[in-house]
């Protein structure tokens, strides 16, 4: 199961907080998923989902809330391998006065947006919001890149989406694609807010853990990678150093080298991978960093003077 599917099902299990939260997440889902259409005995409902538990949200609802009549047909797609979920709510006595009761139909027919009274709670406007996610949600697996979007069917209806989330401390913007707007909300707080509002507290908490263990193993690569460069620019000054001691002793003998230097560029060659801290510690008596890093800058300059 996607994650995407873990959340919508987590989300279809959450109990209303009020009485008119149920209206509010059924006006959502029928405005995004269904289609009506106006016969001669009426107007018809149609709506179609992939999502099993979207499928039984409606339905549940649909009876629920209004005691509609509704017909359920289950199609196997050969292509995706995935079943798809068609409602029929056919023309029947009390189907319109509940369009009109969700906002869906108003007096000059179809309406746009969001009716106010549905989303004039708290919670009626997270129940909303939950029947969009649930409708035409898409969240990515955290344990990849964060990614969360709406689709939506109409530009009114964006707009009075992104105005009630942000109403409720939730930023989002949208992009249009072809014929469909894409709410999307960057920034993992305003995903776990999103979520938290709306009622998938598991998601939220998913998504919780997910970041903070990309964090420990960021923080964790970059102390590797610091290590790791640390121990190469080690290396190379140690090769250098090296390099330079065979070269004094070359030029001038190791005689010529003072007894306080010699031990340590001794150290130096038998101990090529040992820091300047280790040979401080190998040495008699012992040395502190900036003695042995002194010495080993004294050698420098002897062979620079003598290469002068």
């Amino acid at each position: 199961m996607s994650f995407t599917s873990e959340v919508k099902d987590e989300l279809s299990r959450v109990e209303p907080t009020c009485s008119r939260c149920d209206k509010a997440e059924l006006s959502a889902i029928l405005r995004i998923e269904g289609t009506l259409s106006i016969g001669e005995d009426g107007p018809r409902l149609e709506l179609a989902t992939e999502t099993a538990s979207v499928a039984r949200t409606a339905i549940q609802l649909m009876h629920g809330v209004y005691n509609l009549e509704t017909e359920l047909t289950v199609r196997r797609s050969v292509l995706h391998k995935s079943h798809n979920y068609l409602i029929t709510a056919p023309a029947q006595p009390g189907l319109t006065d509940s369009l009109h009761d969700l906002g869906i139909i108003g007096e000059g027919g179809f309406a746009s947006g969001i009716d106010p009274e549905l989303v004039s709670r708290g919670c009626c406007a997270g129940a909303y919001l939950r029947g969009v996610f649930l409708s035409g949600g898409y969240i990515a697996d955290p344990r990849g890149d964060f990614h969360f979007e709406l689709a939506c069917s109409s530009e009114e209806l964006v707009a009075a989406c992104l105005e009630l989330m942000k109403e409720h401390g939730i930023t989002a913007r949208y992009i249009r694609r072809h014929n469909t707007y894409m709410i999307y909300i960057k920034g993992v707080d305003q995903i776990i807010a999103f979520l938290a509002f709306v009622g998938a507290h598991q998601g939220a908490l998913a998504i919780e853990n997910a970041r903070v263990i990309k964090s420990v193993r960021n923080d964790t690569n970059r102390r590797v990678n610091a290590e790791i460069a640390n121990h190469v620019k080690s290396s190379h000054a140690s090769m250098r150093q090296i390099e330079l001691i065979r070269k004094l002793v070359e030029q001038q003998g190791a005689e010529s080298i003072p007894e306080s230097l010699r031990q340590v560029a001794l150290l130096r060659l038998r101990h090529p991978d040992a820091s300047i801290k280790e040979l401080g510690e190998l040495a008699e008596p012992p040395l502190s960093k900036n003695a042995v890093y002194h010495r080993l800058r004294r050698i420098a300059q002897m062979v620079e003077s003598s290469e002068g």
